[in-house]
C-alpha cells in the first residue's frame, strides 16, 4: 500500500473526511490516466500546446498524491511550453507515464475499485 503514491497530503487536506479522500481518489483515477494518454499522444505528434496543457493540468494532482515525478512532469510541460523542437523528451515522458500507471493500479487495488 502506498508504494507508488502517498496519501499523507490527501488525508491532511481531507482533515479526517474519508468521503473526501474517496472523492479525491476517484478524481485521480478518472482524470490523471486520461490526461496521461492525452500527454503521450501530444508528445508523439509534437503538439506542443496540448503537451503543455495536459502536463499543466496534471501537476497539482501528481503533486498532491506525491507520485515522485513532479520535476519530470514539469520538464515535459516546459518542452511543450517553450516548443523545444530539437529536444527529445521521451525519457521524461516515460517516467511520468509509468508513475501514473503504477499509482493508478495500486490505488485501484488499495481502494478495491
Amino acid at each position: 500500500m502506498e508504494t507508488h503514491y502517498k496519501l499523507f497530503r490527501v488525508r491532511e487536506l481531507a482533515d479526517g473526511d474519508e468521503d473526501f479522500v474517496m472523492a479525491l481518489v476517484s478524481a485521480f483515477l478518472e482524470e490523471v490516466p486520461e490526461d496521461a494518454a492525452r500527454l503521450k499522444k501530444a508528445v508523439a505528434e509534437n503538439d506542443f500546446y496540448t503537451t503543455y496543457q495536459a502536463a499543466h493540468k496534471m501537476k497539482p494532482t501528481v503533486d498532491l498524491f506525491e507520485l515522485g515525478v513532479l520535476n519530470d512532469l514539469i520538464e515535459v510541460q516546459d518542452w511543450g511550453k517553450f516548443e523545444k523542437k530539437g529536444e527529445d523528451i521521451s525519457d521524461k515522458l516515460d517516467i511520468v507515464l509509468a508513475a501514473v500507471e503504477n499509482a493508478s493500479e495500486e490505488i485501484k487495488t488499495d481502494f478495491n475499485i
